[in-house]
């Protein structure tokens, strides 16, 4: 049984009645025992646990506490130079990196972000001519009546999210990782695919890496991009590997513990 397959144990689904009988085996396992596997699997791995629950949306308290545990092991892993480039902001700077570390591992194809054009409302706000009377005009020009205008502020539709105040993670091949080869598809006659080329074939964009730098030259104003990539990228993703290296010890603690 993998790790995955344990997060439908927190969104149980409703009874359904039918003729099939359900496992009565003696050696099946439960909701309670699953739910024991993973506590067992906590205490052996609660970094890496904490992050997979986290990564999922389970509990908002385990995204706190994998961002913690994160920051401490950066504390831990600090180059010299990132320390002397930061001074007194360090501390601000690696709760910073320990986020984006976190926002990077935690993406998905499915995932969402609010919408930075209307902030997560969905409409945009502007100011525009209303005409409130369209006002009366004879059929030789003569104004009878004019036309009644006001200055308002008016409310439009998000072009960017569409109304939905929400922004999707998925790449252009709609999280699939594979588009259509069209030079193989044509040689060879039938549908061929290929890795995303956008996406290498996860489904998904990562966080670049300037939205990190450009989030710590505010404490860090001296900072260049030179630097950025020599010292602290390096740095940057050893953080966002991290957090896969302890979803892979639970992963394993887990397998062993369900055994």
């Amino acid at each position: 049984m993998k790790l995955e397959n344990v997060l439908k144990n927190f969104h149980p689904k409703s009874p359904t009645f039918g003729n099939v009988a359900g496992c009565t085996s003696p050696d099946r396992l439960t909701g309670t025992d699953i739910m024991a596997a993973v506590g067992m699997t906590e205490s052996q791995a609660e970094f890496g646990m904490e992050a997979f629950l986290a990564k999922n949306d389970i509990s908002e308290e385990d995204k706190f506490s994998t961002v913690e545990a994160l920051t401490q092991y950066a504390k831990k892993i600090t180059p010299k130079l990132v320390a002397k480039a930061a001074g007194k902001k360090l501390g601000y700077c690696l709760i910073i990196l320990a986020k984006m570390a976190f926002e990077d591992y935690a993406r998905s194809a499915g995932s969402v972000c609010q919408c930075s054009a209307c902030s997560g409302k969905g409409l945009i706000y502007k100011r525009k001519d209303v005409i409130k009377h369209p006002g009366i005009t004879r059929l030789d020009g003569t104004v009878v009546i004019e036309p009644w205008i006001e200055n308002e502020k008016v409310d439009e539709l998000c072009v960017s999210c569409n109304g939905k105040g929400q922004m999707a993670h998925r790449c252009r091949c709609k999280g699939r990782g594979k588009v259509l080869d069209e030079a193989q598809t044509k040689q060879q006659g039938v549908p061929v695919f290929k890795d995303c080329p956008r996406c290498a074939g996860k489904g998904f964009n990562r966080v670049p890496s300037s939205v990190a730098f450009n989030a710590i030259r505010h404490l860090v104003p001296d900072l260049n991009e030179r630097t950025w990539r020599r010292n602290w990228k390096p740095f940057y993703e050893k953080l966002t590997s991290k957090c896969f290296i302890e979803e892979s010890i639970a992963e394993q603690a887990f397998s062993k513990v369900i055994k």
